[in-house]
């Protein structure tokens, strides 16, 4: 019975830790993006800065959507007779997540560049990749793999069994940058479509950080992820004629002057 009491004590610090990260995040991207607008390419950032501030606005956005790996990791550790040593197997499990969403940074920043490039040289194409962009993030949902990354996703224990009889000293490591390739995985469609509606759109961001968690811990997710794709083709539908409708990807009037 006490151990039962101890480890629900457990996953809720843990819980309310992964819940002050995300906020410490957002708050650090909010006040980044006050001075700098949704517009295309990478904000003037060289590769570094883009990455290190796209792994920080991933902390804001997907920190409260790996609760359910976090809590039944900590499961696992209730054999850890310290908590100092459960708190830094827990600590290198969500360093090793953000790490594979900053090497993902590094393709975002390539993206980026390009699109930038392309909505000053070529506004009209622009826009049509931007809709051909958003197009195969919606039919994405629909695809095996989007299926297979978030069955894991929200199910994680088959990684966590895999990983039980791991040693070394980066095992808990391995099993956050594993985990965090699956939600690559499934979250990438996602990204490029904040990637065409401007990186620093705090709307976007919110509204995409919302339905990560609703795929990954609602009962019906997978069913509102096919209906996400459904929407995300719709909404591209409208942008050749509305290319303002793509920050990310469109010059507008004031930028270019």
């Amino acid at each position: 019975m006490a151990d039962t009491v101890r480890g629900a004590a457990t996953r809720s610090t843990s819980t309310v830790v992964l819940l002050g990260c995300s906020l410490a995040a957002w708050i650090v991207t909010v006040w980044y993006a006050l001075d700098m607008p949704a517009a295309p390419g990478t904000m003037g950032l060289g590769v570094l800065g883009f990455v290190a501030l796209w792994t920080v606005m991933m902390a804001a956005m997907m920190l409260p959507s790996i609760h359910p790996v976090v809590s039944l990791y900590l499961q696992r550790l209730r054999s850890e007779p310290s908590r100092r040593v459960r708190d830094l197997r827990t600590g290198a499990l969500v360093a090793g997540y953000l790490t594979t969403w900053s090497v993902f940074g590094v393709v975002a920043f390539g993206l980026a560049r390009a699109g930038g490039t392309l909505a000053e040289r070529e506004p009209t194409a622009a826009t049509w990749v931007g809709a051909g962009a958003l197009v195969a993030a919606g039919l994405y949902q629909f695809s095996p793999v989007k299926n297979l990354c978030l069955r894991h996703c929200r199910s994680p224990i088959t990684l966590l069994l895999h990983y039980a009889n791991v040693k070394g000293r980066t095992r808990d490591l391995q099993v956050g940058v594993r985990h965090g390739a699956f939600c690559v995985g499934c979250c990438w469609g996602l990204m490029v479509v904040l990637l065409v509606v401007g990186v620093m759109n705090l709307a976007w961001m919110a509204a995409i950080a919302a339905v990560v968690l609703v795929e990954k811990t609602w009962r019906y997710g997978p069913v509102f992820a096919k209906v996400l794709g459904v929407a995300i083709v719709a909404f591209a539908l409208f942008v050749p004629s509305h290319p303002e409708l793509l920050p990310g990807l469109h010059q507008s009037m004031a930028m270019s002057m």
